[in-house]
């Protein structure tokens, strides 16, 4: 009977510390945990690192919330900046880097990324369709898929509002004829606009200036990121400077918004 009285305490120990064990087991750790979105057992939310702001935005846009951008705001052309030893080593720290191909310091980003890190182009349009399409190709990525849901639910709400207030204020009630720089050809869409013709992203040559010049068109739409100045002069046409990249808040739809406000703006003028 001695043996048996210590033997039912020892077995009540060892089963309250397996269902000790067991509890702490199914208490899931933050990097364990099946994401909110999209029920992918992903760890946490993963740690982004972008160039700038617009993939930045698109990456919000994707459902990322962890996002450090290296190109600071206030350089207004983002191709010249230089990344500094503290920029470098945020990349290393990343789970993904997004940069455009277009951009010289890209191959510095990718030395810096570490082997965790995952090196992601992002095609950096504004035309909705392929910034819709971008947002979701992220998104997948990231494991974030029903916050770019409700994004793009959002998105389609505020463009389709957008298009209809620029549209109210044409001149006359007609479509305005519209050149636009190439990286800028999204915000002739925006206001439904008819397009004559494209520059850019070079200077406009003498012989172009004389082509587009012909066509007469209202305005012009040029990249205030990469303006060289009056497109066409002489030519009647009101230049409007459209902007490209989202401000720190990194909120994609304030770029259609301020574009919107310059076109209706411009049209008003007219």
């Amino acid at each position: 009977m001695a043996r048996t009285r210590v033997r039912i305490p020892s077995l009540l120990a060892l089963s309250a510390a397996l269902l000790v064990t067991a509890a702490c087991g199914n208490d899931p750790s933050p990097r364990d945990s099946k994401s909110q979105e999209g029920g992918n057992p992903q760890a946490a939310k993963p740690v982004v690192v972008v160039t700038t702001t617009w993939e930045g935005a698109f990456a919000k846009a994707a459902g990322a919330e962890d996002v450090k951008v290296i190109v600071p705001q206030s350089v207004h052309h983002a191709p010249d900046y230089d990344p500094k030893p503290s920029d470098l080593a945020a990349v290393a720290k990343a789970d993904f880097v997004l940069y455009a191909p277009f951009e010289p310091y890209a191959a510095k980003i990718k030395e810096a990324a570490g082997s965790k890190a995952k090196l992601v182009e992002v095609n950096l349009d504004n035309d909705p369709d392929k910034a819709a399409a971008e947002v979701a190709r992220l998104a997948g990525l990231f494991g974030t898929g029903d916050a770019a849901t409700r994004w793009k639910t959002d998105f389609d709400t505020q463009y389709a509002q957008l298009n209809k207030e620029v549209q109210a204020g044409w001149p006359g009630g007609r479509s305005p004829s519209v050149v636009t720089q190439v990286f800028t050809a999204w915000s002739a869409k925006l206001a439904g606009a008819t397009t004559v013709g494209t520059y850019g992203p070079e200077a406009v040559t003498p012989a172009q200036l004389a082509e587009l010049s012909a066509k007469k068109p209202e305005l012009v739409l040029d990249n205030a990121h990469m303006s060289t100045g009056t497109v066409l002069p002489d030519s009647g046409a009101k230049q409007v400077k459209i902007v490209n990249y989202p401000g720190e808040d990194l909120d994609l739809l304030a770029v259609y918004r301020n574009a919107a406000a310059e076109l209706k703006k411009a049209m008003g003028a007219s």
